[in-house]
C-alpha cells in the first residue's frame, strides 16, 4: 500500500439496465469491494449492448483511470457482445481458447449438461487476456491490460472480484464518518458547509437529506453530513466541525 491516489472506472453494459427492467447493484458492490484496498471509483457509465458504444467507453475509461471494471455481456446469448467489444477496443483477435474451454468442459461435465455451441461462446477470449476465475458458474471473465471483464449477475461478479483483488495495487485508503442532524434542512447549513470545504481542502464533504414518517403520520426530516479523507487527524477535526453546524444555523 502506498500514498498515491488510485482510482477506477466502472462500465455497466446492458439494454436491460437502461430500460429499467434490471436494477444495477454492481457499481455499489464494486465500490465497496475496492474501498478497503485503497481504490476509489472516479466514474461509472452505463451503455447499451452496442459494440461501438462499448469500444468507445472502454477506451476512454482505460485511458483515464488506473483500473476499469466492466459488468455484463459475457454470457451465451446473441446480445452478449462484450468480449468482442473488448477485443476490438484493444485491437486484439478473439477466439475460443483452450484454457477457458477446459474450464467449461469440467463444469458442465459435473452437472451432466451439454456444452452447446451457444455455451462455447463463453470460452471466446481476446488474445493475450488473463482469465478471471468464476467460482459460481465456472464461465471465466478476463483481464486485458487494466480492464477487468466481469459477469453482470451480481453474485457472479462478486465472486470474480475475489480473483481480481491480488492483481490490484491499492493506494491510500479513504476513511469516512457521518453526522446525522435532525430538524435541519440543507439550506440551513449550506453556507457554513461550503466554508468548511474551503477551509479543509484535504476533506471531501457531502450533504444528504433524509425523511422519516413517524407513527403519528407526521414527517421527521434532517440532513446526514458525510466527511471523507485519508488524513485521520483532518477527518476527526471535520467530524467535530460538522457536529457544531447544528448550532451555527
Amino acid at each position: 500500500m502506498d500514498e498515491r491516489r488510485v482510482k477506477a472506472g466502472v462500465l455497466v453494459i446492458g439494454d436491460e439496465i437502461l430500460s429499467g427492467r434490471t436494477h444495477d447493484v454492481n457499481i455499489r458492490q464494486i465500490a465497496q469491494f475496492l474501498s478497503p484496498l485503497g481504490i476509489t471509483l472516479g466514474e461509472a457509465r452505463i451503455v447499451s449492448d452496442d459494440q461501438d458504444a462499448i469500444v468507445e467507453a472502454v477506451r476512454a475509461l482505460s485511458a483515464r483511470w488506473d483500473y476499469v471494471f466492466t459488468t455484463g455481456g459475457i454470457g451465451p446469448t446473441h446480445d452478449d457482445i462484450t468480449a468482442d467489444a473488448i477485443a476490438a477496443a484493444f485491437d486484439r483477435t478473439i477466439d475460443v481458447r483452450e484454457d477457458a474451454l477446459g474450464i467449461l468442459r469440467e463444469w458442465y461435465a459435473k452437472s451432466g449438461t451439454e456444452l452447446t455451441p451457444a455455451r462455447l461462446r463463453m470460452a471466446r477470449i481476446p488474445d493475450g487476456a488473463s482469465l478471471i476465475a468464476n467460482p459460481v458458474t465456472g464461465a471465466p471473465g478476463f483481464q486485458v491490460e487494466n480492464v477487468f471483464v466481469l459477469a453482470g449477475v451480481p453474485k457472479i461478479a462478486r465472486g470474480m472480484l475475489e480473483d481480481v483483488a491480488g492483481r490490484l495495487r491499492g493506494g491510500v485508503v479513504t476513511q469516512s464518518l457521518a453526522v446525522r442532524l435532525e430538524n435541519v434542512r440543507e439550506g440551513d447549513i449550506a453556507n457554513r458547509l461550503g466554508e468548511l470545504a474551503d477551509a479543509m481542502p484535504d476533506v471531501s464533504f457531502g450533504s444528504y437529506p433524509w425523511f422519516q414518517e413517524l407513527p403519528d403520520g407526521s414527517l421527521s426530516r434532517g440532513v446526514e453530513l458525510v466527511a471523507r479523507s485519508s488524513d485521520l487527524a483532518a477527518l476527526e477535526q471535520a467530524g467535530e466541525a460538522l457536529k457544531a453546524l447544528a448550532g451555527h444555523r
